[in-house]
């Protein structure tokens, strides 16, 4: 699973008033090179929470070997015109961070529950026990 699409994953747990962005415990992570294609990243950006992307980076850079890079602490994605003028580098780590790292076994934890969705092979599954619905 990659963190382009941790990022759009939410908890759905009946009674969960804050089931976004999901918590990432790593079991097995897979870090690979692709290249960079500026275009489609600039048109992806506006869509991506950029804060939840931030902190799940936080949550699993340690995993990676190389360790991810730091990408800005603040970034305003929603501004097509200034992500243009986006630095080389940056648009390389925001990149790598979205599509070269894959979550292949671990869980994503509801912050508001504490309930683990489990990822096996890179498949998230997000399916509800009867009682949780």
């Amino acid at each position: 699973m990659r963190l382009l699409t941790h990022n759009f994953l939410r908890s759905n747990v009946k009674g969960t008033e804050n089931g976004y962005p999901l918590n990432i415990e790593v079991t097995t992570i897979n870090c690979e090179d692709s290249p960079l294609d500026k275009s489609f990243l600039l048109n992806l950006l506006p869509k991506v929470n950029y804060p939840a992307l931030r902190t799940a980076v936080q949550q699993i850079s340690q995993h990676c070997v190389p360790p991810l890079k730091e990408i800005p602490e603040q970034l305003d994605v929603s501004d097509k015109e200034s992500n243009q003028n986006l630095d080389h580098e940056t648009l390389k780590n925001l990149h790598r961070v979205l599509f070269d790292v894959y979550l292949i076994e671990g869980w994503l934890v509801c912050p508001d529950t504490g309930r683990k969705f489990p990822v096996k092979d890179g498949i998230p599954n997000m399916i509800l026990h009867e009682d949780e619905i």
